[in-house]
């Protein structure tokens, strides 16, 4: 394996790893609700990526950028959605956490890729193998358990995954540098978000200026703390084997389900443990198959 693959692949587990941490962070902030984190996160995202934009010297770049996207204004409209998927996903999330459902949020985050196979499915016209579509399977048998044991769906979950998957579909579709891309899709969200905390303002509802100093820096912080996973994955990737990325992404998940299970004391039953080894069993399968797909490939060529 080469330096640069090395290399790639320490970063992006680094990524994963900062996004499997996260859960931590937000509940640091559990005095704030839901969608005034968010509305900061938003707000923080922007400048925090727009000024690395400039201190880049890629403001031209960027402006570029946007006029080309209008000129295709499928490709900008598809942006558009994006942004506001990744945000009510980013939404149910800080909320999943606060609320103590980080185990279900582990659960949205391991189906995801499963979900993102069945998009490419029925969207980009893309074809599984035997194994793989047995993998789905299991893990569908998986996700049946939890929704009987739970008397209902794991909509946190689902919904996790599902916006995740449709997000990653459309930037699929796009080849538009991931820090640009995330200033604009910030930049999209970025007027519902002023909006809303000018709401928060003018009610007297905004914590960030009535709370600690501890609580003010974290919430600006946000922005830091969406934007450098981000970059070091964008960063990663490009040097690693893209079978190696999917396999390192259940990092996160393990994570968040060992900090929900083991620091904030979340029931994990001998049912969830059941479903989840499903879900774990079609995760290893589909990930074997696909190293073996891609193996198979290099040694054609």
């Amino acid at each position: 394996m080469q330096n640069e693959e090395k290399q790639g692949i320490v970063i992006v587990a680094i990524a994963y790893i900062f996004w499997g941490f996260m859960p931590i962070y937000w509940k640091l902030l559990l005095d704030v609700s839901s969608d005034e984190i968010l509305a900061s996160r938003v707000i923080w995202s922007f400048i925090f990526t727009f000024l690395v934009v400039i201190l880049m010297k890629n403001f031209r770049v960027l402006i570029s950028d946007l006029k080309e996207l209008w000129k295709n204004k499928k490709a900008f409209w598809s942006l558009v959605l994006a942004s506001y998927l990744v945000t009510g996903n980013w939404f149910t999330y800080i909320f999943a956490v606060n609320a103590g459902y980080i185990v279900q949020t582990s659960l949205g985050y391991y189906i995801n890729p499963l979900i993102s196979v069945l998009l490419g499915i029925i969207f980009l016209k893309e074809k599984l193998s035997r194994a793989q579509q047995l993998s789905v399977l299991i893990a569908a048998a998986g996700v049946a358990i939890l929704t009987v044991s739970y008397g209902e769906i794991p909509w946190i979950a689902f919904i996790l995954a599902l916006t995740f998957a449709f997000y990653g579909l459309i930037k699929k579709s796009l080849t538009i540098d991931p820090l640009r891309g995330l200033t604009l899709e910030t930049l999209f969200v970025l007027p519902v978000a002023l909006i809303y905390f000018g709401y928060l303002l003018i009610t007297d509802k905004a914590v960030f200026f009535h709370s600690s100093t501890p609580t003010m820096i974290l919430l600006a912080f946000t922005g830091v703390a969406t934007a450098v996973p981000l970059v070091l994955f964008a960063k990663g990737t490009k040097t690693m084997p893209l079978y190696m990325s999917g396999f390192l992404q259940y990092i996160a998940p393990t994570l968040m389900l060992v900090i929900g299970v083991f620091i904030y004391d979340e029931t994990f039953s001998k049912i969830e443990f059941i479903s989840f080894s499903f879900i774990w069993l079609a995760l290893i399968l589909f990930t074997a198959s696909k190293i073996v797909e891609v193996r198979k490939k290099q040694v054609v060529l």
